[in-house]
């Protein structure tokens, strides 16, 4: 800050922002020192002729042809789905049997996102359990969680170190009941999430099959196996999805509405939205624990994100269920798919509410169509949010050019080329399973489009390729409070199709902003 031009110091009476702190005289003197001295930087003319290199088709043939090393990649590890399925059930303590470093990071992770406290704890494995193995960790670990924060379930999963050393969580677990860490009947399902294997959508997958086979197959084999009665229910599994605020408020408001008897399998919405109200909740809300054995009875089982179920859904069906695979439902055709389905299993008409609000969308994509139609988009996200993301632009008349998920296989790959070839606006758009967000920055230098959308990490991409970014999914720390929002069913479409044309009425509003040279555009009705 800068008064009568002299530069006025931080002081404890005068506190500078960083965004002026940085800023001030002995901070850049400070940075270029550093600079000079540790960094040992090439000249800047050799970095500019290098950064314009990493522009061209030339060099995206080479980082397309790089098979030995990921650089920035759009995932997470195992245990980071591990613990956003478990939280999901009624005072359920995630346990994650590693290193202290991990779990900081998970943790951080979600709370930078929903903006909440996440509670999970840690073995603390270190050198000597990297060597000797970590059952000593996992006797004095379960014992100090049970006894510290008294939940009615602990829920394990592992990170590499476990992973590699080979520590077998069964075994480990049943010898910490012997010694008394925790009772003999009380519940402590678990998964192995080794971080080198699939991304946090395979651990979600892992930890939801994990917990129902622990109560629907005997509790790990130490009581007999439920017998199956089949009734009238319908489960749901959301998956791994940043909205769950907004997308479980909304989807059980939708189901009111049908009517009927439904179980939200793994809820997590209210323990990550939290009230301020002089009261601390380490748990709240979540599936009951009764009730995740009573889910085995249910008639059958809807996977919101089939794609992070793809080990559960098998098992529930070989239960003797009926399971419905979906990908994300945003948007029009996507919900309609979601309650013609409900409506099938359940035997109930869709409600003329639901109809009403589904005109309300048809309408407002009407109203906002000029403004859509024909813009290029590049998606990246996990394989059923880009999927759902897709089908949407479709929908408004966009034109999705790249479609990018790291964590997606050749089984996306085909469901996304299936949702392109129906539609005239899906010409011409490229899909790429397992590529990186280095990538995705050859893509948009090499073919550019209009706007990217992705998490946070996308503004990156925006700052060096001039893209504008439309935040979606996980995780969004830079921005507040998008996950309370639902983007699930004809109200989440609107809402994400609002968040859209913001974005291009910002950009228009920011492209012809100049008085007299470009403001011929610069409109109060658009």
């Amino acid at each position: 800050m800068e008064t009568n031009g002299e530069t006025k110091s931080q002081n404890a009476e005068h506190v500078l922002d960083h965004f002026h702190l940085f800023r001030q005289p002995q901070y850049l003197e400070m940075f270029e020192r550093k600079k000079r001295e540790f960094e040992d930087p090439a000249c800047a003319d050799e970095v500019e002729q290098i950064r314009e290199w990493t522009k061209t088709k030339e060099y995206r043939d080479k980082n397309f042809a790089r098979e030995a090393i990921t650089i920035n990649p759009a995932k997470a590890c195992q245990p980071l789905g591990a613990i956003f399925a478990a939280v999901g059930f009624e005072g359920t303590l995630p346990f994650v049997h590693g290193s202290q470093g991990c779990v900081a990071y998970f943790r951080s992770h979600f709370s930078r996102h929903f903006k909440e406290p996440s509670g999970c704890v840690s073995s603390s494995m270190t050198e000597d359990a990297a060597v000797f193995g970590g059952l000593n960790n996992m006797i004095d670990g379960l014992a100090n969680s049970y006894a510290l924060y008294k939940p009615k379930m602990i829920a394990v999963s592992t990170t590499c170190m476990a992973e590699v050393i080979g520590d077998d969580l069964n075994s480990f677990i049943k010898n910490a009941r012997d010694k008394g860490s925790v009772p003999q009947d009380f519940d402590v399902p678990f998964a192995h999430t080794p971080s080198f294997v699939g991304s946090h959508i395979t651990g979600y997958d892992n930890m939801m099959k994990g917990i129902l086979e622990y109560f629907w197959d005997g509790k790990a084999k130490t009581i007999a196996p439920l017998e199956r009665k089949p009734n009238e229910r319908i489960n749901l599994i959301v998956g791994f999805d940043g909205n769950v605020v907004g997308n479980m408020r909304e989807l059980r408001r939708i189901l009111e509405l049908m009517g009927g008897d439904y179980l939200i399998v793994s809820d997590n919405s209210d323990v990550w939205d939290t009230p301020a109200d002089g009261t601390f909740r380490m748990y709240d809300g979540g599936t009951k624990l009764a009730e995740i054995s009573e889910a085995l009875h249910s008639k059958a089982t809807i996977s919101m994100q089939s794609f992070c179920t793809p080990k559960t859904l098998p098992y529930i069906q070989g239960k003797g269920q009926e399971t419905v695979g979906l990908h994300y439902p945003i948007g029009v055709a996507a919900t309609d798919q979601f309650l013609q389905e409900v409506s099938r299993l359940s035997g109930r008409p869709i409600p003329e509410a639901l109809e009403k609000e589904r005109g309300r969308l048809v309408d407002a994509i009407a109203d906002s169509s000029a403004h859509i139609h024909g813009k290029r988009f590049a998606v990246y996200a996990d394989p059923d949010v880009a999927l759902g993301i897709a089908g949407f632009l479709l929908e408004l008349g966009a034109e999705p050019a790249h479609i990018l998920a790291t964590n997606g296989d050749a089984a996306w790959e085909q469901k996304v080329r299936e949702l392109l070839d129906h539609s005239p606006f899906g010409a011409g758009c490229q899909v790429y399973p397992g590529k990186d967000l280095w990538h995705m920055r050859s893509l948009l230098f090499t073919e550019p489009v209009d706007f990217l959308i992705g998490n946070t990490y996308a503004k990156y991409l925006e700052r060096d390729t001039g893209t504008p970014l439309i935040r979606f999914g996980f995780p969004i720390f830079d921005r507040h409070h998008h996950h309370r929002f639902p983007v699930w069913g004809y109200q989440g479409g609107l809402n994400v199709l609002v968040r859209i044309l913001d974005k291009i009425f910002d950009e228009m509003d920011r492209n012809t902003n100049v008085p007299a040279k470009s403001d011929y555009s610069f409109d109060i009705i658009r």
